[in-house]
């Protein structure tokens, strides 16, 4: 049993929206609550939210929301040892990764998505 990797919560947050769903959501954020726009990675559309970052991703295949977390590990293979020694469910389909990206998506219990990478992994 590896004991060695350490895992931590990230700063970004996604909502995964529907079409339908997109620009209502984007205003409600925008306009109702007033957040803070993240503007220096367009098209990405995000938010700040107190110490986290917020993001609106378009998602045309879903018919309702999810929500995405990020975790950080400083040893992207270790960690992934860890996780597969613990029955934890990759699922790099859910959204493809750059080529050499230091990270992957993987699923809790109630399969929420988290994205587990390197803090520089992009």
């Amino acid at each position: 049993m590896l004991m060695n990797a350490e895992i931590k919560g990230g700063i970004d947050i996604a909502i995964k929206v529907p079409s339908h769903q997109y620009q209502q959501t984007l205003d409600f954020y925008r306009h109702t609550l007033g957040l803070p726009e993240i503007t220096d990675k367009l098209p990405a559309t995000g938010f700040v939210l107190g110490p986290n970052r917020l993001w609106i991703d378009e998602a045309p295949g879903l018919s309702q929301a999810e929500v995405w977390l990020e975790l950080f590990t400083p040893d992207f293979n270790l960690a992934q040892q860890h996780i597969q020694e613990h029955g934890v469910v990759r699922c790099d389909s859910v959204e493809l990764l750059p080529e050499g990206f230091k990270g992957g998506w993987i699923m809790n219990p109630c399969n929420i998505v988290h994205m587990l990478r390197e803090p520089e992994a992009w």
